[in-house]
């Protein structure tokens, strides 16, 4: 069967995969995003369904007044003796810790501490004993991919923290992924920044703590010299076997938005690469090293589109996603509308405003809803990026009359278009393609364009950082706002 990458599109980045119970489970990063790491499964590969996030409590993260891709970095998840973990970086606190689940559809542990540095922890079980990786530097000094044996239990370490492995060469060594494949210890990671440079690179050892022998042909699987290709950044990957015995790599990946154009805003998404051992025990990795759209596999699946979101075909709490540490006395959530509370926290701001978001899964689209205001603030719809850059459509109440607005927010520079609209209610509607973002008004029969916002200036060659664009509803001030009637819906 052929299927077509991304496998799960929009901000889904540093995915990380396990196999237990005949099913696969991946996780992703989600930064300053609240509840943190979305959690999926498949039976396929291809067909990932989120059923919920890992981090669902504020008590096991600290996500209050950080900045934009600041908070959950690149997450692990592994399976061993029945147990579920998944391992992660908060960089704004500087802790690598775990969590712990035995019902991978049940509430998580709190959190596992582990006095190691770095980012972009990892977990291997063999032998009896849990190995705990990350990339930083070890007790000495060293910098590279570090490693400790830890009892899983507390969290407490049992050895030094040891440098294995020094990379490639490549900048940014990050992602280490350790695998025992027969005779070998095979440790994966990434290089070269997760931008245009990105490669996976591998080694191997006979033993847990090397010396390990870098890969004659690294990198294994990079996009970084296909140009021109819109398929790019390839890297942060996590090995897998499939049910017939197929290996795959899944990484992130990003899309541009023309082959001549080098501007990316849906976030980083996940891509599945087949993966070939040869002979002498090393792998290659995809079409000549590189990550095509299309691939053939092994199995009998059918690859389902994009659903259309609405109220009633979402979960809150699986879909959606707040900004930080959100007081959810302001949200009144049903299948049916939302009714948001205003504060005086805005979307510049980095505490929490009154804000939840469906994240961007494709470039066309078209979003939209109903909405009525009360009170003195402003309520409407968001193109969010970060605190700087995003593009909101709102009603805002005067003393004596109502008015749409368009806000483009560009690097500190704002632009605002403003129409009187009859009443207190007006529909609000967002149609997108790969270049740009077009707004509309819709009051009293009447539909108005009220403007025109650049994807580029939404992405993250401009906007910087690790996170994507989100789809988001939002209210601020002394007001209410309520949503009915919304509709998402992408177009091939």
């Amino acid at each position: 069967m052929r299927y077509k990458n991304p496998v799960i599109s929009g901000f889904y980045p540093d995915p990380s995969v396990c196999f237990a119970n005949g099913k696969y489970y991946l996780v992703c990063s989600s930064f300053q995003y609240f509840p943190g790491v979305p959690l999926f499964e498949s039976t396929d590969l291809v067909n990932w369904t989120q059923i919920g996030h890992v981090l669902t409590r504020p008590e096991q993260v600290m996500l209050d007044k950080i900045n934009s891709s600041g908070g959950v970095f690149a997450p692990t998840i592994r399976y061993h003796e029945g147990r579920f973990y998944m391992v992660t970086t908060n960089d704004t606190t500087h802790e690598n810790f775990y969590v712990y689940t035995d019902d991978i559809h049940g509430q998580w542990s709190d959190p596992v501490t582990v006095a190691q540095g770095g980012i972009d922890p990892s977990l291997l079980f063999y032998d009896g004993k849990c190995f705990f990786i990350s990339n930083g530097s070890d007790d000495f000094g060293d910098s590279g991919v570090v490693q400790c044996e830890i009892d899983i239990s507390t969290g407490r370490k049992l050895t030094e923290s040891k440098c294995i492995w020094h990379g490639s060469g490549g900048r940014y060594l990050e992602s280490p992924h350790m695998y025992r494949i027969g005779e070998f210890f095979y440790l994966m990671a990434a290089e070269g920044g997760t931008e245009y440079g990105h490669m996976v690179t591998l080694a191997r050892s006979k033993n847990v703590w090397g010396p390990f022998d870098s890969c004659p042909h690294n990198p294994v699987l990079t996009n970084r010299n296909k140009a021109p290709f819109v398929i790019q950044g390839i890297g942060h990957g996590d090995l897998v076997q499939d049910a017939h015995g197929g290996w795959h790599i899944l990484t992130l990946g990003f899309r541009q938005i023309h082959m001549w154009q080098t501007f990316h805003h849906l976030g980083r998404e996940v891509f599945l690469t087949p993966v070939q051992f040869g002979g002498d025990g090393w792998f290659t990795a995809g079409l000549d090293g590189t990550t095509d759209f299309e691939y053939d596999m092994e199995g009998e699946f059918e690859q389902k589109p994009l659903k259309k979101y609405t109220f009633a075909s979402t979960e809150w709490d699986i879909d959606w996603a707040y900004l930080r540490k959100p007081d959810l006395g302001n949200y009144e959530l049903d299948k049916s509308s939302a009714v948001l509370h205003g504060t005086g926290v805005t979307l510049f701001d980095t505490d929490s405003p009154t804000f939840i978001a469906l994240r961007q899964r494709e470039f066309k689209f078209e979003l939209s809803v109903k909405v009525r205001i009360s009170g003195g603030g402003i309520g409407g719809v968001t193109v969010y990026h970060t605190e700087s850059e995003h593009y909101d459509l709102y009603l805002s109440q005067l003393s004596d009359h109502c008015e749409a607005e368009l806000r483009l927010n560009i690097g500190g520079i704002s632009e605002t278009k403003k129409l009187r609209i009859g009443g207190r209610s007006a529909r609000l509607i967002i149609k997108a393609d790969e270049f740009g973002y077009e707004f509309f008004v819709e009051n009293e029969s009447r539909t108005e364009r009220l403007g025109f916002g650049q994807t580029k200036f939404l992405s993250s060659e401009v906007c910087g950082g690790f996170t994507g664009v989100m789809l988001g509803l939002f209210a601020v001030g002394n007001n209410t706002a309520e949503f009915t009637d919304f509709s998402l819906k992408y177009n091939s």
